[in-house]
């Protein structure tokens, strides 16, 4: 029986409050909070007669670190879930340390304000270093990693579906499947159509900002970075088809390469269509993707932030999104002296999540992760103070509970490259 605090109202953050409720006996009580208060309303309104597990709600501004400590000193939860803006993992890490409560989210810290001088600085000195420039990393986070030792709690980083599950699947294949693993290729295919000429499946600031960046991967131990979509492959994605995928910078491949030992490559590829392109390298072109302030009209506006409101909401995508995600990892290695390939992956109908919870495959395959991670810290099966990623836990406890609560997982061995 627990109490758990969850920061954000979004598409995902609904997804994986509705699968919490499903497990009632372990989350008996979820406080909602957001900077709307009327979405938790609603969706706590959503629920009244459907679970055993209490729901209250809270206004808080996740920006706001002294909100935040006191909404998190009232509520006394066991663990924050962080589903909020990346933009603000610091701003929550740093309340949960203050309240002395475990902390997880999915997805790895950003800046807000790429021309925050102090940022710049340690922005630039990590592209000297480490030789990528996308904005997000595991850095910032996990400059954390004593103060959370110290204090006996854990930080559960990236734990959705890409980052999360995906690492989930490479500690897999290094504990029951490969004696050593050379090369992992990530694969994120979404073959769902909504029917818009152009939408973003997840925020689309932090989509925008993710797939426009350079691309980059790990070989032979340093990071080779490249033009943003300038790496294309094709591939028979099962139940999907023949789909283009591009090479993209990813988190997971930061901690996978330092945590997964002897791997000589890590790539990370996402199937986009010609339209999404073309509009998406339309909009960069005129500057809406920049994260810049410009004034217009006497008042100063972020142009990314100016077009996510035009953009429709990716959480009223579910109803009209037709098709199936395909995401999972290709691994090459050996096993008992053998070279073996071996491809783990997730196949996610977005009309059966819309049936089911009421949003698209993508908000699911995330939402659906974080409650089992947080299921993971709650019941003690992952217990590791400091902070870590997914990969660093044992990942059978954590596959088997995907396997209960709606992400299979499929397996087979000799699947086709990417070459």
């Amino acid at each position: 029986m627990s109490r758990v605090l969850v920061i954000g109202c979004g598409g995902v953050a609904s997804v994986a409050i509705k699968k919490c409720c499903a497990a009632s006996d372990v989350f008996s009580e979820i406080c909602i909070a957001s900077r709307t208060k009327s979405k938790c309303d609603a969706l706590a309104k959503s629920l009244e007669g459907k679970t055993a597990t209490k729901i209250t709600t809270a206004a808080v501004n996740a920006d706001d670190k002294e909100q935040l400590v006191r909404l998190i000193s009232e509520y006394k939860p066991e663990l924050v879930m962080n589903i909020a803006l990346p933009y603000q993992d610091l701003t929550i890490m740093d309340a949960c340390l203050e309240c002395g409560v475990n902390y997880m989210d999915t997805a790895n810290y950003e800046p807000e304000n790429t021309d925050d001088p102090i940022w710049r600085g340690e922005y630039e000195k990590r592209c000297r270093e480490k030789g990528f420039s996308a904005y997000f990393e595991y850095g910032p986070q996990w400059a954390y990693r004593e103060r959370f030792e110290k204090a006996g709690l854990t930080a559960l980083l990236g734990c959705g579906f890409d980052p999360g599950v995906t690492q989930a699947y490479c500690a897999m294949a290094a504990k029951h499947i490969f004696d050593t693993i050379d090369t992992i290729d990530i694969l994120d295919c979404n073959g769902g159509d909504h029917g818009y000429p152009f939408a973003t499946n997840f925020n689309p600031e932090i989509n925008l900002r993710e797939v426009s960046a350079p691309g980059s991967y790990v070989e032979n131990g340093r990071w080779v970075e490249v033009p943003a979509m300038s790496i294309k492959r094709e591939y028979d994605f099962d139940e999907v088809g023949k789909k283009d995928m591009y090479l993209l910078h990813h988190e997971e491949i930061e901690s996978l390469a330092e945590n997964i030992p002897g791997v000589r490559r890590i790539r990370f590829f996402m199937t986009f269509g010609e339209s999404y392109l073309t509009h998406m390298k339309c909009l960069e072109n005129v500057g809406m993707l920049s994260t810049s302030p410009v004034m217009f009209n006497g008042e100063e506006i972020v142009p990314i932030q100016f077009l996510k409101a035009l953009l429709p909401d990716p959480a009223t995508l579910g109803e009209r999104t037709h098709g199936k995600t395909n995401i999972g990892c290709i691994f090459s290695g050996k096993k008992d002296g053998k070279e073996r390939s071996y491809y783990i992956y997730n196949v996610c109908d977005h009309q059966e999540c819309y049936r089911e919870v009421g949003s698209q495959a993508i908000s699911y395959t995330t939402g659906v992760p974080a409650m089992c991670g947080a299921l993971m810290l709650l019941t003690g099966r992952w217990n590791m103070p400091g902070v870590h990623t997914v990969e660093e836990f044992d990942p059978d406890p954590f596959l088997e509970a995907l396997e209960v609560y709606g992400l299979p997982r499929r397996e087979r061995e000799n699947p086709t490259p990417v070459e």
